[in-house]
């Protein structure tokens, strides 16, 4: 029995090499980033310095890479991979976010994470989508890094859906929300999550990194609202 080839995820059109999702027309044709700054990710006039806003009040991360900001086609595989178990998008997904870091990496500035962490879901949420989309991020992504990727995260609360929220309610809606179980003192973190709006959830769970002595911490997202 002849299997299916695998299409892309674009055109649909078969692929030569299945793991990668999308063909290489359709590489070409992904909207553009603007300049980010490399800090915290928002429009920039600099890749390689952080902005104005950084250097008055830098987010406790150092750095943060997104494959794009929050739109079609990004915003629909987000949208597939979270509610409607498409989860077939993780490798392809986790191969974007990948060249995305290695671009920033190449320009070398940033150290190669020794641990990646997925931003964890409260276990009644978890246990209601049925997985952490993050996490099936962080096999293939730990794999081809050849790091760990722990699973010593967790959440202590459900509280509300932040994207139901503020900027103010989501900074109060997270205070004392994350518990590590885990050693990180002396490590590189490369912290998953899918998409960051207003960073409050990466915000919280970095300084609970860096209190427990991790040597540095990036961000790394599918999107970022920009």
């Amino acid at each position: 029995m002849l299997s299916m080839p695998a299409l892309c995820w674009l055109c649909r059109l078969p692929l030569q090499m299945a793991q990668h999702g999308l063909c290489t027309p359709c590489m070409r044709q992904l909207p553009a980033l603007p300049l980010l700054c490399p800090r915290c990710g928002l429009p920039a006039a600099n890749v390689r310095q952080p902005c104005g806003r950084c250097l008055q009040k830098p987010p406790a991360w150092q750095a943060l890479i997104c494959v794009n900001s929050y739109r079609p086609p990004f915003s629909l595989w987000v949208n597939q991979l979270k509610f409607s178990r498409v989860t077939a998008l993780r490798v392809m997904l986790a191969r974007l976010l990948l060249l995305s870091w290695l671009d920033v990496y190449r320009r070398g500035n940033l150290p190669r994470p020794d641990l990646l962490l997925s931003v964890p879901l409260h276990r009644r949420r978890r246990w209601q989508r049925g997985y952490n989309q993050t996490d099936l991020l962080a096999a293939p992504l730990a794999h081809w890094l050849g790091c760990e990727w722990g699973t010593g995260l967790h959440r202590l609360r459900q509280g509300a859906l932040q994207h139901q929220l503020n900027a103010r309610q989501r900074r109060s809606n997270l205070r004392g929300a994350f518990r590590l179980e885990m050693a990180v003192r002396g490590r590189h973190i490369a912290l998953l999550d899918d998409v960051v709006t207003t960073g409050s959830t990466t915000e919280e769970i970095s300084r609970l990194l860096l209190a427990q002595g991790a040597a540095s911490v990036q961000v790394w997202c599918l999107c970022r609202t920009l």
